[in-house]
């Protein structure tokens, strides 16, 4: 092994590494995703996402497109790194994670990405729930805001309300 080809087996070991990176990569075995689905599906800081695909596109795992202000990433074409691929995710596919990360994505692709974008990559403003979560109630029908804080003391004011 070479130098440089033992640079590449330590990049793409070290991509692999990780289970939010193999989480990204078995998304994207259903096509390609906006750097913004893949932020709402895993429910990580944008940050942390952005250096995770990092990762992956150092390693050569992901191909980046821009168009606009979107961002998409998609498995690579190369046959080698496909096969590679389908190594580590054979396992994978029955992992609860992974399992529940592919029903909210079969949701999630029928959004518009600028809707997502203006909730914030709230799920639950959307309406999509991870499977076995319960949605959102608000109690009384008034939301949390609403209701002051358990202290007595009302929001705007900060004084005691007893």
């Amino acid at each position: 092994m070479t130098a440089s080809s033992l640079t590449h087996a330590t990049r793409l070991y070290k991509a692999l590494g990780h289970s939010a990176r193999l989480r990204i990569l078995s998304m994207l075995r259903g096509g390609e995703l906006c750097a913004c689905q893949i932020t709402a599906v895993l429910a990580l800081a944008p940050s942390t996402v952005s250096q995770h695909l990092r990762e992956l596109k150092q390693a050569g795992l992901v191909a980046e497109r821009k168009d606009g202000r979107w961002v998409h990433y998609a498995l690579p074409r190369a046959p080698a790194l496909r096969a590679t691929l389908a190594l580590s995710h054979g396992d994978l596919a029955a992992d609860p994670a992974v399992a529940a990360d592919g029903a909210v994505l079969a949701r999630l692709r029928r959004v518009p990405l600028a809707e997502l974008c203006r909730v914030h990559l709230s799920l639950r403003r959307l309406g999509i729930t991870r499977p076995g979560e319960r949605p959102a109630r608000r109690a009384g029908g008034r939301t949390q805001a609403s209701r002051g804080s358990r202290s007595g003391r009302t929001a705007r004011s900060g004084r005691l309300t007893r």
